[in-house]
């Protein structure tokens, strides 16, 4: 009889930099069948200390590395777990829902693709300011053209990957940029990929921790430098 696997078969993946504020109920909200790794991108407030009280794995950088370098230092950690088949990407300040991730699970397990990539312009965004989605409309043009790969949301930081893709996917774009690289490399690596409908909840707190105009500018930059210069 072949040995079973213990342990969750499903991982999420939470970075957190200063989210001391939301990270515990965050937390609380995953049901207890699924595994968590909290990576504290060395946050200054009690992000680490919040943590350290749930049932979440908890992994540290000991300075703040940016939110491409936790997401990757978060799918070291989950490879490692043998029982591991997916892992979620999962936001510390609580514009993700459950009920999304089970349907976005459903889905990859009934199609068998690789990536499973949540868009909110399929299903629905609570209280999005107006310049955050002209900002997010004009990123797809942007990644769609300069990747290949079709999508109708490409900077949604909720998606659902099986183990092939976690361990195909090198992160070296530390800051936010990591959206836009992921999506290179499920063309680069020949993942096969879908979108699902999900709503994104912008409250106050979610809002005050959002990307500004001039950082989706350097984002957009550092994209088309390591292009360029093919590192």
């Amino acid at each position: 009889m072949a040995e079973r696997t213990l342990g969750p078969e499903t991982y999420f993946v939470i970075p957190a930099f200063n989210e001391g504020g939301a990270i515990s109920d965050v937390i609380s909200s995953i049901p207890v069948e699924y595994g968590i790794v909290c990576v504290d991108d060395g946050s200054s407030d009690g992000t680490a200390a919040e943590v350290a009280r749930t049932r979440a794995l908890l992994v540290r950088h000991p300075i703040n590395l940016g939110q491409g370098a936790a997401l990757q230092t978060g799918f070291d950690f989950a490879v490692q777990r043998p029982s591991m088949k997916y892992v979620v990407t999962f936001d510390a300040d609580g514009q993700h829902r459950i009920e999304d991730v089970v349907a976005m699970l459903d889905l990859i397990k009934q199609t068998n693709v690789d990536v499973v990539m949540g868009s909110r312009f399929l299903g629905g965004a609570i209280n999005m300011p107006p310049s955050k989605r002209i900002i997010l409309k004009l990123a797809v043009k942007f990644s769609n053209l300069s990747t290949g790969v079709r999508l109708t949301d490409t900077h949604n930081g909720l998606r659902v990957l099986n183990r092939h893709a976690v361990e195909s996917i090198h992160l070296r774009m530390a800051d936010f940029a990591h959206a836009s690289e992921i999506v290179d490399q499920i063309h680069r690596h020949k993942l096969s990929y879908t979108e699902a409908p999900v709503t994104i909840v912008y409250s106050d707190y979610s809002r005050a921790k959002g990307q500004s105009l001039i950082n989706a500018i350097n984002i957009a930059f550092d994209v088309i430098l390591t292009k360029v210069v093919g590192t």
